[in-house]
């Protein structure tokens, strides 16, 4: 089959918008970084630098570094592996999850929307390396730290009431919390 001139112009035209369409989204994805809330390797709840960390929640950063201090004491490290996020690079998080899972149901049991999450509001961070979490799941409600869902033993939050009252039951995954049904 052949074309018409006008019809092979319209075609490129057409290709070209798509193309620098998709290139305009590629860039904002790959400018995505260290200031929508990636986080570089090696960062701790003291690295002022990152604003994964100091866009926490002041109350909830200050009592991630009193616990980190303590926990120094006993060799144990909190590194960041994820605190606060933007909008986009929580919705990036998102199809990401989407794609590894396979459907949108299954990616929700490990990543929230940008509208549910609270990394978005500053007020969860997620803890490495596995000496740290299991120092917080031991030692976490004396500082109101708690973990949130039973899958994400990296994932912690502040309930200040726990350090008088424990910390509560844990959610099975993101899909059983309330707070993501908004």
């Amino acid at each position: 089959m052949t074309y018409s001139e006008p019809a092979r112009a319209a075609a490129r035209r057409t290709r070209s918008l798509a193309s620098s369409s998709h290139s305009a989204a590629s860039a904002r994805l790959d400018a995505l970084g260290e200031a929508d809330g990636a986080v570089p390797d090696g960062v701790t709840v003291f690295d002022d630098q990152i604003p994964a960390v100091t866009n926490l929640d002041p109350d909830l950063l200050g009592a991630l570094r009193q616990a980190a201090t303590d926990a120094a004491d006993d060799g144990v490290q909190f590194y960041v592996n994820g605190g606060w996020r933007s909008p986009e690079y929580q919705e990036h998080l998102l199809h990401g999850a989407v794609a590894k899972y396979g459907s949108e149901k299954e990616a929700a049991r490990w990543v929230a929307t940008p509208d549910t999450s609270p990394h978005v509001s500053g007020h969860a961070i997620d803890i490495g390396h596995s000496d740290a979490t299991a120092w917080l799941s031991k030692h976490g409600a004396e500082y109101g730290l708690c973990q949130i869902y039973s899958n994400e033993p990296w994932h912690y939050e502040l309930r200040p009431e726990a350090i008088d009252h424990g910390c509560p039951p844990v959610y099975a995954d993101p899909t059983h919390d309330p707070r993501m049904r908004q």
